[in-house]
């Protein structure tokens, strides 16, 4: 499999090293408008493939995406102290007007996997320029939120959280939802364990994992500028579950063209992901607050997507 990453910062490379130890793609391409960023970061990657998998890994322009089977997106501005989510929306949307029609050009058959931030209201924008099926363009969602549920749920409980089943759900931002209804282990809900285990979701305890989940951006951030370890760990298990052809259930974000009550817009449920992108999207039952949180989660993302989508 070719896996090609456009925009080679701290997540492009990070994602791109995740990927060739893991051995999920045989071959990974950095593309960036530094060039010898992008060529500097496949060098070094390079020296590391001989401790993993033979797999090539070498730099480009947007040409050397030819026969790209999944094309990333980490490309993009930053934002910054009092900049608004729309600022920043209007940058990156101008950026992706450059970029999404060069990748289309030299990798028409790829799925495109957006990672970019507001990533869900920033794949909508690609759905767009890019003109593809709707099944081959998917955002990453709230994949790493979940593996941030997920962690702070087995530190809590004290097991593994390979063990857990638990989504985060809604954009990848302020307003994601976590599922606390739908949580469980193994066999049994989370609460049900944490009785048996001699714990308890206090009101408490429940408001510091959500704290901890909502704002663990905030917080790597302030200490070391940005977040890339947990969403290159996030690409990549996408990206093994297209490989595979594995058809796993992640809550990655597709389009919708109706979900609680807004349209056309994109937002992270349980989808099966399989070779062809997504295969299918899962609604679960959740409780009336979780219901009525998310509601207005995709209304903030209606909203957003529509402004930016006037301008293009």
């Amino acid at each position: 499999m070719k896996i090609s990453i456009v925009g080679s910062g701290f997540v492009g490379s990070a994602t791109a090293f995740q990927l060739m130890m893991s051995g999920t793609a045989r071959e990974v391409v950095l593309v960036d408008k530094d060039a010898a960023r992008a060529e500097a970061e496949a060098i070094d990657i390079r020296h590391a493939t001989p401790c993993a998998y033979a797999n090539r890994i070498f730099s480009g322009d947007y040409d050397a995406l030819k026969n790209s089977d999944i094309v990333i997106f980490t490309a993009g501005a930053n934002q910054k102290p009092g900049q608004t989510r729309l600022d920043l929306l209007k940058i990156n949307a101008q950026i992706f007007q450059e970029i999404v029609p060069q990748v289309i050009a030299y990798a028409p058959n790829a799925i495109l996997l957006v990672a970019s931030n507001p990533a869900d209201i920033m794949a909508e924008i690609t759905l767009k320029l890019s003109g593809l099926p709707k099944s081959r363009v998917i955002c990453s969602g709230t994949v790493l939120d979940s593996s941030r549920f997920r962690t702070e749920l087995a530190i809590f409980l004290g097991i593994s959280a390979e063990s857990i089943s638990a989504y985060v759900l809604g954009e990848h931002g302020d307003s994601e939802v976590l599922a606390w209804s739908e949580a469980n282990v193994g066999i049994m809900s989370i609460h049900q364990f944490a009785a048996i285990s001699g714990k308890k979701f206090t009101d408490d305890v429940i408001a510091s994992i959500d704290d901890s989940v909502r704002n663990a951006a905030y917080k790597i951030i302030e200490g070391k500028r940005a977040t890339f370890y947990g969403i290159a760990g996030a690409l990549t298990k996408i990206c093994h579950s297209i490989a595979m052809d594995s058809h796993a259930i992640l809550p990655v974000s597709s389009h919708h063209d109706t979900i609680e009550n807004s349209h056309d817009l994109f937002l992270a449920m349980p989808t099966v992901v399989n070779r062809s992108g997504v295969m299918k999207v899962l609604y679960p039952k959740l409780d009336e607050k979780e219901h009525a949180t998310l509601n207005k989660c995709a209304k903030v993302i209606e909203d957003y997507t529509q402004q930016i989508l006037k301008e293009l």
